[in-house]
């Protein structure tokens, strides 16, 4: 306060001391007044004033406005006015000086007033709740207030906003506000309220911002929308830029579909607005941030997949083609498409597909590429298409191979009527234009990219220089173009091509060599003291000539490693040599490029490094260094070093693959006992109702037994007449021997009974021998994972012997140099040679013991592999013997379920023959005849018999 009072003091151009007193009595009215249309008018006048005495107003007033908005929320018109005149305090939007000093002071009020408002956090929070009010006159002023704030002090207004009470969440209700104005500015709010703060970003995106920003600008028209539809997207851009949370959720919720509907532009040369423009512009900025290359790999690789599923990618494609797009506008559309099929194979394979609108048609790429090499194209159009060739690349060996392949003798289209990819290629690396031999020289790198077999490709390509001359080969035409002295660009370019086409590739390091003249110019390039202008060139010839070592297989007797290294000992030196080296590295456009893979300069001169040449350098400066100070003796010691660790490497591995093979069979034999588990749950579920139908049976034959037994008690009184109808005794004797038949039938049918009943125990056991094998399978298995423990033991122990005599070679190696030193320095004394010997015997022996035990530990490795096989083929076994068996139990089911099929046969035939009985026994008492009780008897006894023989077949089933 005291600070602002001495601005004031110190304005020149004050208001008068007529104004002062006005602003002084107002204030006193507001805070004294107790009515309240006096407050009101106070309030109104002081409001008329606060633009023209800002200063005055806001040091004296301000207090006393704070407590209207606190004690008379009941009026808002009064609290209208009070929200407007701290807007006109606070806001520095509507100044009318000119002067920079003006503006400049006026900048300092609006932080200062800022910073006393929000001093007292509650008036925050006030402010917050006044914006719950639906009255126009308070929520609109509100908001313009609030957005003030955070444009002067956001940070520490978003720290309080964060911590109030459901803040954030009043703040969003504006977007719903059916009144534009309020929505507008609602928008304009977010905006300052979520930049540079994540937090409060997540909080506003899981408040469905999202949804009813998208639903603003679809109701807006999309790119064809106004202003609103421009602060849509920035608002978007706040909430998605580096906050992987907020992607995440806006992937998931399939907002990336609804991007489609803005890129469907049409095809009409008119209709481009400058506000279309500037929309489009900040959608395909929007599609950017969601694949950038800084994201998270796993989350651009989701939404890549998205967009190429719900068509977005096609209508980019489709904008990239299309006629009379402006050139920013085409421009970022290429930078976007080449983001969102960078690094993802099914969206790389659909733009390799995209054909333009041109007869006849041609690929998209090749069109590209066209403008990529005219130097009458704009810069940056031509940046964008190197971007794109080079992300349609990334990762892709099978793009890598369809480029190379249009370069080869046997692809080249003899017609001449079609242009391909590597013949402009070409024809941008030989041109007179050393950005197109930049640009083409680093796509052609990136066609090499991580991958031999394409670099051994490229060897294969020969050019035709001029007629009646023979065909040069590309590599040896590269080489010409740099010992020519041309521009700075395109021998920085073409070093960059070799140095990645010579890297990792021994074959493409021979074929270099093979040329006498390369190794002289590059070593008189390095040797000669040049300008700073030339220091990058000698680096990369430096680089170039450190690759032809290091990856040299030493197939070329004049160029072998060792006298490579002896050549630049002696005609420049090793130190001079890495210094040179270092060039690369401290250029101070190299860091500039290694940040990012999209190559953004200024303007042509700033273009000399490529992002993925930068890595290569980063990976290969410090192993050159290491190679060039290293003796052959080194060098032998680190090949046999490496011949061992592959061999290591190679036994490794052939245990894994055992080891995955033996995991695959065991899931296979897992596979099969659950199966058979559940073949033998589902036959037991089978005999278990079967065994309940035949009680069902029995209890029916129980029951007719019972009725029928009644029924003879009942009618023998009344039949011990004599003959009835006439019926003489020969038939009675004939249907008594009938009974006796049928009695001994239902014996021999009963025999068979018991015989299907022992059959089934049979099946049971078997079952449970077969239980009895996969617990002895279950065994096996584990054993089996014993030993893979123990033989992981076996090769940790291999690995630390590996490192230990590393070290021993290391040690020794030291202690001979340091033994060279003294023998050089002192003369030789008995002493010394006995201390070194004894040193040197030491150390042998400690290498030749770790030997021995690296064999002893091979051999147990040995053993351990032997006995697993036995326990395999124990396994093998035992998995017949399974198999043996479940045929056996498939046979016995099939018997039993015949056996069923018998009893159930046998069953009906003596109901039959026991209804036969009864009616023959019922004919003979009809004749008069008696029935003796002896058979009465017998039948009732064969009963019991039959119910105990039925009962003991119930137990049998039951167990």
């Amino acid at each position: 306060m005291n600070f602002l009072r001495g601005v004031m003091g110190g304005q020149s151009a004050g208001p008068q001391h007529t104004e002062a007193e006005t602003i002084q009595k107002l204030c006193d009215r507001v805070a004294s007044s107790t009515l309240l249309d006096d407050r009101r008018n106070a309030v109104r006048a002081l409001k008329s004033l606060s633009k023209k005495y800002r200063l005055e107003v806001g040091i004296q007033a301000m207090e006393h406005l704070i407590h209207v908005l606190q004690t008379d929320r009941s009026d808002s018109e009064i609290i209208g006015y009070a929200l407007d005149t701290l807007y006109n305090i606070i806001s520095n939007d509507e100044e009318e000086e000119v002067e920079e000093n003006s503006t400049r002071q006026s900048e300092d009020l609006g932080s200062q007033f800022t910073e006393i408002f929000i001093k007292q956090q509650e008036n925050v929070t006030l402010l917050l709740s006044l914006l719950e009010e639906f009255d126009f006159h308070v929520r609109w002023p509100g908001v313009k207030l609030l957005t003030s704030l955070l444009k002067q002090l956001g940070p520490q207004v978003q720290q309080i906003i964060l911590v109030s009470p459901m803040g954030v969440s009043r703040l969003m209700d504006l977007l719903a506000d059916s009144r534009e104005v309020i929505r507008n500015d609602g928008v304009l709010l977010l905006q300052a309220l979520t930049r540079s703060n994540g937090a409060i970003q997540k909080i506003v995106a899981f408040e469905n911002a999202f949804e009813r920003l998208l639903d603003i600008i679809t109701e807006e028209g999309n790119s064809d929308g106004g202003i609103v539809v421009e602060d849509c997207l920035i608002l978007l851009q706040n909430l998605l830029k580096n906050n992987n949370s907020n992607q995440n959720f806006f992937k998931e919720g399939s907002y990336i579909q609804r991007m489609k509907p803005w890129f469907e532009v049409g095809d009409e040369n008119s209709g481009w607005s400058a506000q279309k423009v500037t929309n489009l512009h900040l959608m395909l900025q929007l599609v950017r941030v969601l694949v950038s290359p800084t994201n998270p790999p796993g989350a651009t690789s989701s939404c890549q997949k998205a967009m190429f599923q719900c068509g977005l990618l096609q209508q980019l494609c489709t904008i990239l083609m299309a006629t009379g797009v402006p050139a920013d506008i085409l421009t970022e559309t290429i930078n976007t498409v080449s983001e969102v099929i960078r690094g993802c194979q099914v969206n790389q394979d659909y733009f390799a597909s995209v054909n333009a609108p041109s007869n006849p048609p041609r690929p998209a790429i090749v069109v590209l590429l066209m403008s990529m090499v005219n130097e009458r194209q704009p810069f940056v159009l031509r940046c964008a298409v190197l971007y794109c060739f080079q992300c349609f690349l990334y990762k892709n060996q099978k793009g890598q191979g369809e480029i190379v392949s249009t370069l080869l003798p046997s692809t080249i289209d003899a017609t001449g009527n079609s242009v391909s990819a590597g013949q402009l290629l070409c024809g941008g690396l030989f041109s007179t234009d050393s950005l197109s031999n930049w640009c083409a020289a680093v796509a052609l790198a990136h066609a090499l990219q991580e991958n031999a077999t394409q670099k051994e490709q490229l060897l294969r390509v020969q050019l035709a220089t001029s007629i009646g001359n023979p065909p040069v080969s590309l590599l040896q035409q590269c080489t010409n173009i740099l010992s020519q002295g041309s521009k700075i660009q395109t021998r920085v370019g073409l070093l960059m091509l070799l140095c990645t086409w010579l890297s990792n590739c021994p074959i493409a390091v021979t074929h270099f060599l093979h040329n006498s003249a390369n190794v002289p110019f590059l070593t008189g390039q390095i040797a000669e003291n040049l300008g700073e202008e030339e220091q990058l060139v000698q680096g990369l010839c430096a680089l170039l000539l450190g690759i032809s070592i290091y990856f040299n297989d030493n197939s070329l007797e004049s160029y072998m490693k060792e006298k490579l290294k002896q050549l630049i000992e002696k005609r420049i030196g090793k130190e001079n040599f890495i210094e040179k080296l270092g060039f690369i590295s401290k250029h101070e456009l190299y860091s500039r490029a290694s940040q990012k893979p999209q190559p953004n300069f200024p303007s042509p001169e700033y273009m000399i490094f490529d992002h993925e040449f930068t890595k290569l350098v980063k990976e290969l400066e410090g192993v050159i260094t290491k190679a060039i100070y290293k003796s052959s003796e080194e060098d032998k010691k680190e090949e046999e070093v490496k011949k061992t660790l592959e061999q290591h490497d190679n036994i490794v591995t052939h245990y894994k693959n055992m080891i995955r093979e033996q995991d695959l069979q065991l899931e296979e034999l897992k596979q099969q006992i659950s199966t058979l588990k559940c073949q033998n749950e589902q036959l037991q579920t089978a005999v278990t109702q079967q065994a309940s139908q035949i009680q069902q049976h029995k209890d029916q034959y129980n029951l007719l037994k019972v009725q029928l037994g009644k029924d003879n008690q009942h009618q023998g009184p009344y039949n011990n007449g004599a003959q009835i109808n006439g019926i003489q005794p020969e038939e009675i004797s004939r249907l008594r021997e009938e009974i006796e038949e049928l009695k001994s039938n239902r014996e021999l049918l009963q025999t068979q009974l018991a015989e299907k009943d022992s059959l089934i125990e049979n099946l049971k056991s078997s079952q449970t021998a077969s239980d009895m094998n996969e617990q002895s399978s279950t065994k096996d298995s584990e054993q089996i994972a014993e030993l893979k423990q123990e033989l992981a033991t076996l090769k940790s122990q291999l690995n630390s012997q590996s490192v230990e005599i590393t070290r021993l070679h290391t040690e020794k190696h030291e202690l001979l140099q340091k033994m060279e030193a003294f023998t050089k320095s002192i003369p030789v004394q008995g002493e010394n040679e006995s201390i070194i010997a004894s040193k040197t015997t030491d150390v042998e022996g400690r290498l030749s013991a770790l030997l021995q035990e690296t064999k002893e530990l091979k051999n147990e490795v040995k053993a351990l592999s032997e006995e697993r096989t036995s326990i395999k083929e124990q396994l093998d076994s035992s998995n017949s013997t399974i198999a043996i068996l479940q045929n056996e139990k498939d046979k016995l089911q099939l018997e039993v379920t015949d056996s069923k099929k018998e009893q159930d046969d046998l069953l009906v035939l003596l109901a039959d023959q026991d209804q036969k009985i009864l009616s023959l026994k019922n004919k003979l008492k009809d004749l008069g005849h008696p029935i003796e009780e002896e058979d009465e008897l017998e039948s009732g006894d064969q009963d019991d018999e039959d119910d105990e023989n039925e009962d003991g077949i119930k137990d049998q089933d039951h167990i």
